[in-house]
């Protein structure tokens, strides 16, 4: 399926100012309320469903002509589901 990036923005920030960025959604998501993304004259809203799909990823990437040199690590979390869908898993996740 191909994909429409309808908001991207990318900066180095504090550890804490991310913080601050994820308890914003997490207070948003918890509320049900949406979730409005604005920067550099871009913005989107959205709204997740009561039971969006929750990925996480842990990665290391590395460069092809030295597959066993120092990577990059990454942890990405992605909220995912349906347009007009509110579909429910079940499963367990723990974070420490």
């Amino acid at each position: 399926m191909p994909e429409d990036v309808l908001f991207e923005f990318e900066r180095r920030m504090d550890r804490a100012e991310i913080a601050d960025y994820l308890r914003t959604v997490a207070d948003s998501l918890e509320r049900g309320d949406p979730i409005s993304l604005e920067a550099g004259g871009e913005s989107v809203t959205m709204t997740p469903p009561s039971r969006p799909t929750f990925e996480i990823k842990a990665e290391r990437e590395t460069s092809s002509s030295a597959p066993e040199g120092p990577g990059e690590l990454g942890l990405e979390f992605e909220l995912e589901w349906e347009e007009g869908e509110d579909r429910s898993d079940d499963g367990e996740l723990t974070i420490d």
